[in-house]
């Protein structure tokens, strides 16, 4: 039977700042901000702002510089990273940006990490400041030493423990790790971090997240594991309205896939484009999960998926090509799942 009554799981936003055709990134970024002032309204549970270089479809290249103002425009929703990717950038110079930020917004900050580069290869070398060499992969130390500055300190006998993470010293981001890998799985356990998996990016990850709850280390900072999974839905009065306004993201993810990333195209011209290209369509659906649908279908396929993860919380992206018809998706799903906001 379909559910009824308030939803026990908490619902989120994962917000990829997409830039449609004809769209400056500026409108993009100011898009995001007033997304996440409706979320806060409606009762969502966190806003996170995701990491990409190199496409012009995503506007967001640094969650840091888009959260403060997304702090600042809200005023009860926590706001993160969904993610930073930690492999660019100096633990240090992160510890330090996330605590500003937890400064400006006390108790409401999340750094989520990933360790993938979010772009090309070109683009991900061009990121090092020393290009003489590829960058080592020593992810578990970079995360080891940021975590330590946002945590409990370097021990005594380390290098840089004289080395603190400033300013706000009683203000704290809390650490999230970000992953579609098993690696990231037992990373998290280990730790003790929270665990968000990308299950639109790679769907079937539900023996990753029950390995993480299994051998999950509590740690200072968490004591039961917790699983969110992020999951790609797209909500509209009806279902046919939503698989229309969806077939914008997948001529744009079509066109990923070949390798000539695009803008996100109008619906019209999603519409001829996929009819053309029929065998493209069925290679989207196969590779990656998309609820969408009218909002009873989506909230109860969301609490499936999160019933399959063993998760408490979804965390929902959705690309549009009109910004109008993402707020409205995230409305209906809101009041589908009878969030405090509504």
């Amino acid at each position: 039977m379909p559910s009824t009554g308030p939803s026990r799981l908490a619902l989120s936003v994962l917000d990829q700042s997409p830039v449609s055709d004809g769209m400056t990134a500026g409108q993009a970024l100011r898009n995001s901000i007033d997304l996440a002032r409706v979320a806060d309204r409606l009762g969502y549970t966190r806003y996170w702002v995701a990491e990409h270089h190199g496409t012009r479809m995503l506007a967001c290249v640094s969650p840091e510089a888009l959260i403060g103002p997304i702090g600042l425009a809200t005023s009860r929703i926590r706001v993160g990273s969904g993610g930073v990717m930690l492999p660019h950038y100096s633990p240090l110079k992160v510890a330090e940006t996330f605590r500003m930020l937890a400064a400006l917004c006390p108790d409401r900050i999340d750094l989520g990490l990933g360790r993938a580069p979010g772009s090309d290869p070109l683009t991900a070398w061009a990121l090092q400041r020393d290009k003489r060499q590829a960058g080592p992969d020593d992810f578990p130390e970079q995360l080891a030493e940021l975590l330590a500055y946002v945590r409990d300190g370097l021990p005594p006998t380390h290098r840089l423990a004289k080395v603190a993470a400033l300013p706000a010293p009683s203000e704290r981001p809390v650490p999230w790790l970000l992953g579609s890998s098993p690696e990231s799985g037992v990373w998290a356990a280990e730790l003790g971090l929270p665990y968000a998996f990308a299950d639109f990016i790679a769907p079937g990850g539900a023996p990753i997240a029950r390995r993480y709850v299994e051998s999950f280390v509590p740690s200072s900072n968490l004591a039961p594991p917790k699983v969110v999974v992020a999951v790609w839905a797209l909500c509209a009065d009806t279902d046919e309205e939503a698989v229309r306004l969806a077939s914008s993201s997948r001529m744009a993810f079509a066109h990923f896939l070949t390798g000539n990333p695009i803008q996100v195209p109008p619906v019209e011209e999603s519409l001829v484009f996929l009819q053309a290209n029929a065998h493209l369509l069925e290679t989207i659906i196969q590779r990656r999960r998309a609820i969408v649908g009218n909002p009873r279908l989506v909230r109860d396929t969301l609490e499936a998926v999160a019933a399959e993860y063993g998760a408490d919380e979804v965390m929902v992206v959705t690309i549009t090509y009109d910004h109008a018809a993402r707020v409205r998706s995230y409305e209906l799903l809101a009041g589908a799942f009878e969030l405090a906001g509504n």
